[in-house]
């Protein structure tokens, strides 16, 4: 079956689907996107998700597109033409079409939307996290708006690309301090040496990622102690274990980082057990 995305009001075949020339997220990453997973059909995570996306629009003053109601049903209609059942579905919003000038464009110019799903087998991502994945870290070169999900991704495909080179998942990045900020797409934690579960607070120029939100909760019903609170690369590297989250990603188990084993170099009980968890809800609560 050939895949369909939704372009500015029409359902598309995949490989027609195009945006103009001049569309300013093209010429200036001028945009944000939101990437929801899909469990059963339905979207996890949905309100933090749809919250993260108006936050991101009004920081950027780029025009709400259209209700919420509205951009429900082309998400779900979107995720229905592709038959997808378990996967992701992903939004990009722009400012829209207008002659390449740095100042917005004139009032009234309609945002571009972009919707697109494809599937993604749950069992080829749950061998990956029964093995654990390498992680390395790399330095933070980002903007100061890191809490907006922007389009303007370059320094996480630079920091990606390592990770890839070094033969690794994922890379942390580390801002000046040498505290582990978070990762090229996905949010970091660690059971640190005393077995406290840490990640980075939200406060100090990171996303606010919905996975992250949706494991607070899910702590917070297992009674479950976190300590909101930056970590060194050298911290990690000592951790009984490690892991991050992401929509894509779940709750993927980090068994090194630059090489270093982690705990007994495989997954740790707590992620496991938090993975598990995790997918539970998603199941349960997708809509």
């Amino acid at each position: 079956m050939s895949r369909v995305a939704y372009v500015n009001g029409q359902y598309v075949p995949h490989g027609h689907a195009t945006v103009h020339i001049e569309d300013r997220g093209y010429q200036f990453a001028d945009g944000v996107y939101e990437v929801w997973s899909v469990f059963d059909g339905g979207m996890a995570d949905f309100d933090g998700h749809m919250t993260r996306l108006h936050r991101s629009l009004t920081e950027l003053r780029i025009d709400i597109p259209m209700s919420r109601e509205a951009l429900t049903q082309v998400l779900k209609e979107t995720i229905r033409r592709n038959r997808v059942k378990n996967g992701i579905v992903y939004l990009q919003v722009t400012r829209g079409t207008a002659r390449r000038d740095h100042p917005f464009p004139p009032p009234g110019t309609p945002p571009s939307v972009v919707v697109t799903s494809r599937s993604i087998s749950p069992l080829k991502t749950d061998a990956i996290a029964e093995k654990g994945v390498a992680v390395v870290t790399t330095p933070d070169i980002r903007w100061g708006r890191c809490d907006i999900k922007t389009v303007g991704l370059l320094p996480n495909i630079l920091a990606k690309q390592i990770a890839k080179d070094r033969g690794a998942y994922e890379a942390w990045m580390v801002d000046d301090m040498g505290l582990v900020t978070e990762g090229s797409s996905t949010n970091a934690w660690i059971i640190d040496e005393h077995g406290k579960l840490r990640t980075r607070d939200t406060q100090a120029n990171i996303l606010k990622g919905c996975t992250r939100t949706t494991l607070l909760d899910i702590l917070k019903e297992e009674g479950i102690e976190l300590e909101e609170r930056a970590f060194t690369v050298e911290e990690a590297k000592r951790a009984k274990e490690a892991f991050f989250t992401a929509a894509g990603a779940f709750v993927m188990p980090a068994v090194s980082i630059d090489g270093v084993k982690i705990g007994n170099g495989k997954p740790g009980p707590v992620a496991t057990r938090l993975r598990e968890l995790y997918i539970e809800r998603g199941h349960r609560d997708a809509i």
